[in-house]
């Protein structure tokens, strides 16, 4: 399989786009009536602000798409020279077709810096009459607010389990995969309602066998299995620091899991363990301080340890 599975299964429709019911609606209103206010798609990566952005395109200018659309990565082109050239040449100019405006979408927009944010405020302002602009966000806070208030703003939600299971199948379907009931389960586990790393891990086991297992995902999505995590918190809390301690390391060579990796998972899986609530929040707080040493620089198996014996100490 030597495609990209993500530009692939990209929708082309309204009806495609799963878990954002609402907000679809709402946008597919505005496309009837070919008119829309600039919008503001706000949200974790992976869910869906790309894919309807272009879903748009396709359904306002349908075959003139490509001529009508202008879509730039703010990421990599982040300083005002791309406001005040690329972008600004592209807004004056008329739309080829019946429809009065171009679309240009702005990917990853809060990586703008301020000056271009004003600049494309600016912008934004002075052609109304040819272009909509369609910006794609993680964090509003970091979109100047006169930005936001020229748009409607649009919260998008990670997928839930029941739509990304909807897409695991339409997927398996097409490509003639068969994913376990425990494989659909780590999946959704894996990518936490991402799904762009869904597509890219079920590529990536396709190229190893046409049956995707539990076993598989996790050794490929560099994660432990939740099981294996518990039964090491579980061994520390019975006061077995030293086999406990054995556990998490061989859990994280298995897997070539980093430091990080592993007491992010770990803070998952604190709230699954046999203890009282009390101590679940004593053990919340001591794995986000250890996972703040760590990105501080501290040796990440010391604070493991460190950890560990906070476990004990909670578990006696």
């Amino acid at each position: 399989m030597n495609i990209i599975w993500t530009e692939k299964y990209r929708p082309n429709d309204f009806s495609d786009i799963y878990g954002q019911e609402s907000i679809v609606k709402k946008v597919e209103a505005f496309v009837k009536q070919k008119n829309m206010p600039h919008l503001l798609f706000v949200g974790p990566p992976g869910i869906g602000k790309t894919s309807l952005a272009l879903v748009i395109a396709r359904v306002l200018f349908k075959d003139m798409w490509k001529q009508n659309f202008l879509e730039l990565n703010a990421s990599d082109e982040r300083g005002i020279d791309i406001i005040r050239n690329k972008v600004k040449d592209f807004a004056r100019t008329r739309a080829i077709g019946d429809v009065p405006f171009k679309i240009i979408y702005l990917d990853e927009c809060d990586a703008l810096t301020r000056e271009a944010q004003q600049a494309l405020r600016r912008t934004m302002e002075n052609f109304t009459q040819t272009c909509r602009f369609v910006l794609s966000a993680n964090y509003s806070s970091k979109i100047i607010d006169p930005i936001q208030s020229r748009c409607a703003i649009f919260r998008f939600k990670p997928l839930d389990k029941e739509d990304m299971i909807k897409i695991i199948d339409n997927i398996a379907k097409q490509e003639n995969l068969k994913v376990e009931a425990k494989a659909k389960e780590a999946l959704f586990e894996v990518s936490s309602g991402d799904c762009r790393r869904t597509e890219n891990i079920m590529q990536s086991c396709a190229a190893i066998s046409q049956k995707i297992t539990e076993d598989i995902i996790y050794s490929l999505a560099s994660m432990a299995k939740p099981k294996e995590l518990r039964e090491a918190l579980e061994m520390a809390i019975d006061g077995k620091f030293v086999e406990a301690r054995d556990k998490i390391l061989d859990v994280m060579l298995k897997y070539g899991l980093s430091g990080t990796d592993a007491i992010k998972q770990i803070q998952r899986e604190i709230l699954n363990l046999s203890t009282n609530n009390k101590n679940k929040m004593i053990l919340t707080e001591k794995c986000g301080e250890a996972e703040f040493r760590m990105n501080e620089g501290s040796d990440e198996f010391i604070q493991l340890e460190a950890f560990l014996a906070q476990v004990c100490l909670v578990g006696k």
